[in-house]
């Protein structure tokens, strides 16, 4: 057998899916892999502060980022800062609707027009040092004392504009001025996700933890699911089936972890009522979830879902598929965002550098949920800051994922410990289930040498 060949034994997850009464939607049936190589990927491109500033240097500075949401800026004059690193956009709703993003500096002496990490209102953007004005077009409108500026005009010193283009709701900006479309840039994306509505979905929740690893590491953790059964089922057999993972071109690739189904290496099968009590977080017998004969547990869980979502946020989900409706769906576009298409796990995260280390990260978390039928939706909230050590379930609305979330944060300081302990000198990954972290890491270094 060829490197990357081998699956864990028992039915496919293509094969699983398969058997939902409801068909699976075709993307969730393609499959993409390809030996990507096995060699181990040093611990240096996580622990190094070389590496970090070639990284601000040659990636940060060419790739499409989501930097905020259009429910951020809904009207003519809101403002929206985003930065990473040392770099810094400022994204105004301007006239007739537009979205344009500025460098944000002025063309003066080059104080930020906006703070970081603001957002707001403003008719116009004016530097708080000089007062040098500007408008939501980038026009230069008012520059005090003209008489000694002769060799300054109106078009020599518009405001800078950078790549910025909208994705399913979703604002994405780009430093680099040659920078190729956003569509191109997304791949398979705007395909696969064409009927899946993420552009009718509104912030809920809104969360930001510092965590104490790389911005590498933090996203890592969450693009396999190799870890479950360590570090959530705490050395247990979990349920699933062998999850799917792919890689789509560039700058895309995926998993597909099921719910509600028999792991084929349990020795004795749970029993439908045990999958149900499994998938619902409930014990054995607790609460209004009754399993009629004959029924599996995935189908009449995920019916369970679609009605009580469909009475939340009034919307008719019975069409969707078992898979759509439970599944872990996670798509990941280089270099630091995730989307998650299912009705129970709507998430979108986030990974950004600390600057002010190599060890240290930011991860967004946000929970996507259907507009209502009726009216409008809230507005984004508040985002929750959490520091490292402060725990995903104090936040209202997180519920049972607050325990998941604190798990798959917990190791994080230990590895970036054992990054730099280490008498082995790099990481050695799976062929199949880390597919996707050799593809991010091989990607990262395609910036860095190029």
């Amino acid at each position: 057998m060829k490197p990357g060949e081998a699956r864990e034994q028992g039915p496919s997850l293509r094969d699983e899916l398969l058997k939902d009464p409801t068909p699976p939607p075709t993307p969730l049936l393609a499959e993409s892999y390809e030996f990507l190589g096995d060699e181990d990927i040093s611990f240096e491109n996580y622990t190094s502060a070389d590496f970090a500033k070639a990284e601000y240097e040659k990636l940060w500075p060419k790739v499409w980022q989501w930097a905020c949401h259009v429910d951020h800026i809904p009207e003519t004059g809101d403002y929206f800062v985003y930065d990473v690193g040392d770099l810094s956009a400022l994204i105004v709703r301007a006239d007739k609707g537009e979205i344009k993003a500025y460098f944000n500096a002025c063309m003066h002496r080059g104080t930020q027009l906006k703070q970081s990490g603001s957002c707001g209102f403003s008719k116009e953007l004016r530097c708080p040092f000089h007062g040098w004005t500007w408008s939501l077009e980038g026009q230069l409108v008012d520059l005090p004392q003209a008489w000694d500026f002769p060799h300054v005009t109106t078009d020599s010193h518009r405001l800078p504009e950078m790549s910025v283009d909208v994705w399913e709701g979703f604002v994405f900006v780009n430093f680099d001025q040659n920078a190729v479309p956003l569509r191109e840039y997304l791949g398979v994306l705007p395909d696969h996700w064409k009927d899946w509505g993420l552009g009718q979905r509104y912030i809920e929740t809104h969360i930001r933890k510092h965590l104490p690893c790389n911005w590498k590491a933090a996203a890592e953790a969450f693009i396999e699911a190799y870890h479950v059964r360590e570090t959530h089922a705490t050395g247990r057999l979990g349920d699933e089936v062998t999850t799917q993972y792919d890689v789509f071109g560039q700058n895309v690739s995926r998993f597909i972890h099921t719910r509600g189904l028999n792991s084929p290496l349990r020795p004795v099968p749970r029993t439908e009522d045990e999958l149900l009590a499994r998938i619902s977080g409930r014990t054995l017998g607790e609460g209004d979830l009754t399993l009629p004969s004959g029924v599996r547990a995935r189908d009449y869980y995920a019916s369970h879902v679609q009605e009580t979502m469909g009475e939340r946020y009034g919307h008719d989900f019975s069409s969707l598929s078992q898979s759509i409706t439970l599944d872990s769906i996670e798509y990941f576009l280089f270099p630091n965002a995730f989307f998650f298409p299912g009705l129970s796990l709507p998430m979108v995260y986030r990974f950004r550098p600390d600057l002010n280390s190599p060890d240290f990260s930011y991860f967004d978390l946000l929970f996507m949920r259907p507009r209502p039928s009726q009216g409008e939706a809230p507005p984004p909230p508040e985002v929750v800051e959490l520091g490292i050590d402060e725990s995903y379930s104090i936040v209202e609305g997180v519920g049972p994922l607050g325990r998941v979330y604190d798990q798959d944060t917990a190791n994080l300081a230990a590895q970036t410990r054992g990054f730099k302990s280490s008498f082995k000198h790099g990481q050695t990954l799976g062929n199949y289930q880390e597919i996707r972290v050799r593809h991010l890491q091989q990607r990262v270094r395609s910036f860095l040498e190029a």
